[in-house]
């Protein structure tokens, strides 16, 4: 089996590089969704998060309100840190147990959006950057996802810097053009993991 961690900031796209990975054949762990999962009602993570910042951070109906804590966590260094402390965890352990599922000589790519952040480089086989120039980042935040500029650039700047991430790379997806340049990169990329990954 081949460990792969696949990284890169908001808004360059790595989202779509792991739908593309998905499609010829990766196990994908999501660590988004998963992170989704252990919080949702009923879950031990809900509770340690609502105690930590209070029943106002749930919808009427009981579920996380993530644009709420976003505003919150998202502002406060400290208040990201207590929410990071609760969730990641949960997260690593489900992770772990997807992973452990895959067949032998699978490629399992972990999806991670603060693999650089968190220091988790070395956990994998390898590490994929999707990389996007700053100003694309922004320009697809605004445009695609609905923020406003001044929102966009605290997400980007929550973040590792572009320098910092591809300093972790194995290999880099070079995201910064449109959507058809990417999938023969990414095709590309896949063919060397199944290299990779037979030989292992």
């Amino acid at each position: 089996m081949l460990s792969v961690g696949l990284t890169g900031g908001i808004g360059a796209g790595k989202s779509e590089v792991s739908r593309l990975l998905e499609s010829y054949g990766a196990v994908l762990v999501d660590a988004d969704k998963i992170a989704r999962e252990v919080v949702e009602p009923g879950t031990p993570g809900l509770g340690a998060v609502v105690e930590a910042f209070g029943r106002e951070i749930l919808t009427a109906d009981g579920t996380l309100d993530r644009p709420k804590l976003g505003s919150i966590v998202f502002a406060d260094p400290d208040r990201l840190a207590t929410l990071n402390a609760i969730v990641h965890p949960l997260v690593g352990a489900r992770s772990r147990e997807l992973s452990e599922s895959a067949a032998e000589h699978s490629v399992v790519v972990h999806d991670v959006p603060l693999l650089t952040e968190n220091k988790l480089a070395a956990l994998y086989d390898l590490v994929i950057v999707v990389d996007a120039a700053p100003e694309t980042q922004l320009d697809r935040l605004v445009r695609l996802r609905g923020m406003t500029e001044s929102e966009a650039r605290a997400r980007m700047a929550a973040q590792a810097t572009r320098e910092q991430r591809r300093a972790i790379a194995n290999l880099i997806i070079d995201n910064n053009g449109p959507l058809e340049n990417l999938e023969p990169q990414v095709r590309a990329v896949w063919e060397e993991l199944v290299r990779r990954a037979d030989t292992r």
